[in-house]
């Protein structure tokens, strides 16, 4: 009892402390108001930060002159009103050059001189173009009017300084420094500061899944010192003064100070914000001042909107169309130098002639109205068909079924809306690991404590059974909610008290919010799955945490398999450390999560409590001690193994139980056995005998009774069970899968963490019942330190204990060998090694480890830090850098407790998807900042090694050591004759099968990395990275991360992409060209960074080897077909001035000339941009090669540009001249030449796409016959009713006397056959001498599929033992070589 009034007497010696200066305000011996006014004055800070007076308080003056500045809490995402919409979107789309241009026409077409056409007429395709997308561009905006005046007129209850009371407002009509009261379950409306909370510890709990779709809660501390807390009906006596940063986009970090009328200030930090578009959860009543309003919010500034790239084809696209630029510009020079020549020729003409004008200016004018006549050539329609077109690929890739997840309910996203065409040219991959090619459902799987390995071969089992039952599962039909159970359901949405919102109008209140949990299920649900709850416990841990429950047991040295009192500690500190170093909230659907459950009676009375702690010589919470090592090292030595015999360390196990330990944990039992040898002999010298009898009795009736000692363990786990079962109520909370999974299996062990609040924890420890663990401080994670901890007062000790896990890289440099008895320091040197020995085999296992380590405090050391720690907390400037400090000066010279080995399982279908990508010529590269052991073994699982590759180790100290081991690697990768940079198909698939030629593969860490991307270093680096197969980059920053992928993607000019699903991979996604995040369990921070989103790894080969290769392929041919089409018909015009003296004069009316591109033959290329495909879907996912072969061969490149404007010339002169010989001698007029030449061009244009396109449905022959009777149902109505539309020509009649002519049909067939013979032959000797793989894969469909499947069968055979055999006479029984598929 005295422990316990010693506990109460300085609990309250440090609360009467704190009322007297104030939480926050300056400590004893600190710099207090004062000294803070000195080093900023008013003048300096109010031009770097923001000032906030409560409305209707004291300060009404400076409130009035300070929120002038201060935005509404009105938004406004649309572009346009009513007014400026005509004006600012023609000012937007006259940005496009092409806009331009054809204005640029439309008014040169208005000069008299140099008029080609009617003025209306040539104004026609740019009103047409920004007609269109104006419309577009006005039902985006209504759209987001919408949605701005719905979140906008949301009501929220705001204090009425008149009135006195709460009155509902709008949310466009708050305002800075307006009180703003929430209930449960309602979304913020502005940025605030938590200034009260119906919780009685001041705390509330938010939903950030608005900003970052995490569903995990966050915890909000209201502002403390103030006074408000006492009740909420003071509003108006607050009369402080907020100073804070400006706005910022910065979602995590928020400064700056509360200054009461007493001078005493308080400073503000993350934890005092709510941040708008979250949500209340789980607290009645929350009261807070507005600091941020509308667009000044965090959320508003991070809503940067669609994100915009600009693809490779696109920048290849505007080098052409300045080419044809160019053509035009060639081709009106030359009609005005020939009609300058032929007017200075002309003599006596027959027809009137402008003979006043000079023949040079009257080429000058010619020229301008070529331009006019040729617009066409620069296609002013295919900016707009390209978008139309990427919409429409995009449509069938976020339908398309293999990208959809069924249990998650969610399809691809694609935010980039322009880069489609990028994903068909990737070359080099760049994957995060955990979470990307892993599943981060954290799994407990093994864990060392005290040196002994405990391999939880039964939870390993279980892991076994639990798979197999998940891939029964996946292949039954399972619907979302279907597959969504109520304890999902109340994981996210939990009744508050006293709260009129039930639990199913939480979930169930609308369709808009139904949708939005689609992925806040999925991912609650994965933190609280069952494979994650239910560890099996290994049972020789179990009987070793028996003794705590068995108070008439002796403890010895741990021989004959009985626990020291040292490892029980150890033990004990272990889960405990598992229990409460998280940020892990507890809740359960009759509980809300910040209550902290009344503490059961414990299991025993605090004098049995004593009385057990007493057999342990020591306390359990102080193990190691340098004080108590140092006054008596024998006494503590001979109290620790003062019983037992000197035997082997092995343990009486149940017959019936799989105890057996691997082949590590049996040698670490061997070793310690051994140590515990030696250290026995000489406590024996001191004649420690005493209880060894009682000791051998026990032992002796362990060996007489093994089925008593089964009975103990069996009667423990049913204990166990049992209360399992009534904790599955308890429902957890985590920031992350890790820290689920370590308090699951602390439960497993009984260390039941039960409730949690701002200042104690309740936690179940076994053998002694409910423990209110007092909470003095939470040291978050972050990835400077890589590590937590907590700092808490145990209540049975007294002590100040800090706990802390973390990076087994930093852990284990932390910790430090106890001074003082020999004896001690050998025992936690073993420890160490054993610990060390454990941590690598976990690491090649492929598991991800954690180490457990704790600290002892003395008071005056507590003291010391605590008030370091104050000032970093109340500080403004420099607050980060001050709290990282404080929390390093208190992680030093910890004590190592153990290790935990968590399972991270692959995704399904890993290896499958990255052996296919390697094969499509992708070269895939691993950054994770995991351990290179975890790295290698994964990459191992998942194909991206393979056994008889090399690995290039590459861990270096120093820059010199890394400059001479690049050198190295890169001579022994030339002479091992490695392969090139790029080889090709065949090559790769000659090395393949072989199964001889080992493939490199570069390691390199973290820290090497740093060195390598130094200016000096980066090309070496790069050298020996493109002559590996693949590289891993492990113990990497989110900062290398990116700078890796900025490296390759500027020096070697390759396309990259990106892959990743946490806020670490941000940077590297937005550094590739093409960046795809991962809808996994960290948030969605990487997924709104990213272009594409998708829910599984092996989604990528779908999207990168099927749609990136259809869009790329598709959208090359579609602009090839453009510039073909418009090339083609303008050098008609062309041609025809060579017979009129280059007058500009046509042999078509106008309408059908301006027509003819805009419309007659629009539709056809978007069809075929949309829907064309090359190769079937199926044949790309067999055949990777495919995607190669289609980078290789290059669709969209220079000589295929001119190769389709060569053979445009070659068309429009046989389409011209052909109907020009036919026609010859003959009374025909200009029109009645045109009439066959402009039918002939058109089904020489739409044939040649049917010869082009490789996909022919009916939707290709509907729009193909549409646009040609669109074409001669326009031109004969034209010529039957249309008697001025034209002048100074006349249609009537013209059109419907050619089309009554036999001679008519035989031009226009025979000049078609002429124009496309050409084509078609070169296309027929190119398939027969090149097989391209569409006519390869159409010969395997042919395949009986009986004979096909057995063949495929015996190849897989024969792949699990090599991997490619070569197709030969010896064995014909393999698939078909990929050098005969590949074009």
């Amino acid at each position: 009892m005295e422990r316990l009034h010693w506990v109460q007497h300085r609990c309250r010696q440090l609360l009467e402390r704190d009322s007297e200066r104030g939480w926050y305000s300056a400590p004893n011996g600190l710099p207090n108001k004062s000294s803070l006014d000195a080093h900023s004055s008013p003048q300096r800070v109010s031009g770097k930060r923001r000032r906030v007076f409560a409305h209707n308080g004291l300060h009404q003056q400076e409130y009035e002159a300070v929120s002038k500045g201060y935005k509404g809490n009105a938004i406004r995402t649309t572009k346009y009103s009513l007014l400026t919409f005509i004006p600012m979107n023609l000012f937007q789309q006259f940005h496009r050059a092409a806009n331009l241009y054809f204005l640029f026409l439309a008014l040169l077409n208005w000069v008299p001189v140099v008029e080609a056409f009617q003025k209306e007429i040539t104004m026609i395709p740019l009103l047409v173009v920004l007609t269109v997308i104006a419309i577009k561009d006005a039902l985006e905006d209504y759209r987001r009017y919408l949605s701005d005046k719905k979140v906008n007129n949301n009501i929220v209850q705001v204090f009425c300084g008149k009135q006195k009371a709460y009155i509902d407002k709008c949310w466009k009509d708050v305002r800075v420094g307006d009180f703003v009261r929430l209930s449960c379950n309602e979304i913020i409306p502005a940025d605030m500061l938590l200034l009260y909370s119906s919780d009685p510890r001041g705390v509330c709990y938010i939903e950030t899944a608005n900003l970052d779709g995490e569903t995990n809660l966050k915890q909000r501390q209201v502002v403390l010192d103030l006074p408000l807390q006492g009740g909420e009906t003071t509003l108006e006596n607050f009369h402080s003064r907020i100073e804070c940063e400006n706005p910022n986009n910065d979602l995590s970090r928020f400064r700056g100070y509360m200054e009461h009328p007493n001078g005493v200030r308080v400073g503000l930090h993350n934890s005092n914000l709510l941040l708008r578009s979250c949500t209340i959860r789980n607290t009645e009543t929350v009261v807070g001042i507005v600091v941020y309003a509308g667009h000044e919010t965090k959320a508003m500034m991070n809503n940067s909107g669609p994100r915009y790239k600009r693809s490779q084809l696109e920048k290849r696209l505007n080098t052409d169309v300045l080419w044809c630029v160019l053509l035009l510009i060639i081709m009106c020079l030359t009609a005005a130098i020939g009609h300058g020549l032929w007017l200075k020729n002309l003599k006596d003409p027959i027809f009137e002639t402008d003979t006043e004008t000079s023949p040079a200016l009257a080429g000058f004018y010619v020229f301008w109205t070529m331009i006019i006549v040729l617009q066409v050539l620069i296609p002013i329609s295919l900016y707009v068909s390209i978008e139309i077109v990427k919409l429409g690929q995009i449509y069938f890739i976020h339908n398309d079924l293999a990208l959809y997840n069924e249990q998650l309910d969610s399809r691809i996203q694609c935010r980039a809306l322009n880069i489609t065409e990028d994903l068909g040219q990737i070359q080099y991959l760049f994957s995060d690991k955990t979470g990307t090619l892993t599943e981060n459902k954290m799994v407990f799987r093994r864990c060392s404590i005290y040196g002994v390995e405990y391999p939880h071969k039964e939870n390993a089992q279980r892991l076994e059974v639990y798979e197999a039952e998940e891939n029964e599962a996946a292949g039954r039909s399972v619907t979302l909610k279907s597959g969504c159970s109520r304890k999902s359901l109340s994981c996210r949405s939990l009744s508050c008290n006293r709260s009129s919102v039930s639990l199913h109008t939480l979930t169930a209140e609308s369709e808009d919010e139904d949708r939005l949990s689609n992925h806040i299920q999925a991912r609650t649900s994965a933190f609280c799955s069952r494979v994650a709850k239910e560890v099996v416990p290994d049972p020789e841990l179990v009987r070793k945490l028996s003794w705590l429950c068995s108070p008439v047991k002796p403890l010895s040295d741990g021989s004959s398999g009985t626990p020291c009192s040292l490892e029980l500690t150890y033990i004990t500190d272990f889960f405990l450390a598992l229990a409460i170093c998280n940020s892990v909230v507890v809740s359960s659907p009759s509980q809300p999560r910040h209550v902290v459950p009344e503490a059961r009676t414990p299991l025993k009375s605090l004098e049995e409590i004593k009385l057990m702690f007493q057999r342990f010589s020591f306390s359990p919470f102080s193990a190691l001690s340098t004080p108590q090592i140092r006054r008596s090292p024998r006494s503590f030595t001979s109290r620790l193994f003062s019983r037992g015999k000197t035997g082997s360390f092995s343990f009486s196990t149940p017959p019936n139980s799989t105890t057996d330990g691997s082949e590590t944990g049996q040698e670490s039992n061997l070793e310690s056995s051994n140590l515990r040898r030696k250290l026995d002999s000489s406590s024996r010298e001191d004649g420690g005998d005493a209880g060894q009898k009682e000791t051998e009795d026990d032992i002796e009736d362990s060996k007489t009774d093994p089925d008593g000692v089964r009975q103990e363990v069996e009667d423990l786990s049913k204990e166990v069970d049992s209360e399992s079962d009534t904790d599955d109520e308890l429902l957890y909370e985590a920031e992350s899968p890790d820290e689920a999974a370590l308090v699951h299996a602390a439960q497993a062990y009984r260390c039941t963490l039960r409730g949690r609040s701002a200042e104690s924890l309740l936690v179940d420890l076994p053998g002694i019942g409910s423990l209110a663990v007092q909470l003095l401080h939470i040291l978050p994670f972050d990835s400077n330190r890589k590590r937590m901890s907590v700092v808490v007062r145990h209540p049975l000790s007294g002590q100040v204990v800090v706990y802390t896990k973390g990076a087994d890289s930093v852990i284990m440099d932390l910790t430090e060998t106890p001074k003082g008895a020999e004896q001690a320091q050998e025992i936690y040197s073993h420890v160490r090694e054993q610990t060390q020995k454990h941590l690598d085999s976990y690491a090649r296992d492929g598991l991800r480890t954690l180490c457990i380590a704790k600290k002892v405090l003395e008071e005056e050391e507590y003291e010391v830090w605590l008030k370091r720690h104050l000032l970093a907390e109340s500080s403004i400037e420099n607050r980060e850098e001050l709290l990282l400090d404080s929390a390093q000066r208190l992680e030093t010279n910890l004590t190592l407790l153990g290790t935990t080995g968590i399972l991270d399982r692959l995704q399904e279908e890993v290896p499958e998807t990255i052996e296919a990508l390697q094969r499509a010529g992708i070269k895939v590269w691993v950054l994770t900042g995991d351990k290179k052991e975890t790295a290698i073994n994964i990459a191992y699982a998942c194909k991206l090694l393979c056994p008889n590759d090399e690995l290039l180790t590459v861990s270096c100290g120093s820059k010199d050591a890394c400059a001479a081991l690049l050198q190295e690697l890169k001579l022994e990768v030339q002479r091992s004759g490695d392969r090139l940079i790029e080889p090709t198909a065949a090559e790769n698939r000659l090395e393949a099968s072989s199964g001889s030629a080992a493939d490199s593969v570069l390691v390199i860490d973290g820290c090497t990395l740093d060195w390598a991307l130094q200016e000096e270093l980066k090309r070496d680096f790069l050298e020996l990275s493109c002559r590996c197969k693949a590289v891993i980059c492990c113990r990497s920053t989110p900062l290398q991360k990116s700078q890796v992928v900025r490296l390759v993607r500027d020096k070697l000019g390759a396309m990259t992409l990106a892959v990743g699903d946490g806020a670490n991979d941000v940077s590297m996604i937005q550094v590739a060209d093409v960046g795809i995040g991962i809808s996994g369990q960290e948030g969605m921070q990487a997924v709104m960074s990213s272009d594409f989103a998708i829910s599984r790894f092996k989604h990528l080969s779908k999207l990168l080897l099927v749609h990136g290769r259809w869009c790329y392929s598709r959208l090359a041919n579609m602009i090839l077909y453009f510039f073909y089409k418009n090339v083609m018909y303008v050098n008609l015009l062309f041609w025809y001035q060579f017979f009129n003296g280059f007058s500009g004069s046509l042999m078509s009316n106008s309408w059908v000339l301006i027509f003819f591109n805009l419309l007659f033959t629009s539709v056809p290329p978007l069809i075929y941009g949309v829907l064309d495909r090359d190769i079937p879907a199926d044949a790309l996912m067999e055949l990777p090669e495919l995607y190669r072969a289609a980078q290789t061969s290059k669709i969209y490149v220079p000589s295929m540009f001119w190769i389709n404007i060569l053979d445009a010339f070659y068309q429009s002169l046989i389409c011209f001249f052909v109907p020009y010989f036919a026609l010859a001698g003959s009374d025909v007029g200009e029109l009645s030449l045109g009439s066959p030449i402009n039918a002939s061009a058109l089904l020489i244009i739409l044939l040649h796409q049917v010869i082009e396109s490789h996909t022919l449905t009916w939707i290709h022959m509907l729009v193909l016959v549409s646009s040609a009777a669109f074409y001669f149902g326009f031109v004969l109505l034209f010529s039957l009713f249309c008697v001025t539309c034209s002048p100074p020509t006349n249609p009537l009649g013209v059109e419907t006397l050619q089309m009554s002519q036999p001679l008519f049909y035989i031009i226009c067939t025979l000049t078609t056959v002429t124009a496309l013979l050409p084509r078609l032959l070169v296309r027929a000797l190119h398939n027969t001498l090149n097989p391209s793989a569409v006519l390869n894969t159409a010969q395997m469909d042919k395949v009986d599929s009986e004979r096909y499947y057995k063949r495929m069968q015996r190849w897989n055979q024969n792949h699990s033992r090599v991997n490619r055999l070569p197709v030969s006479a010896d064995n014909p029984g393999l698939e078909p070589s990929t050098d005969a598929v590949v074009s």
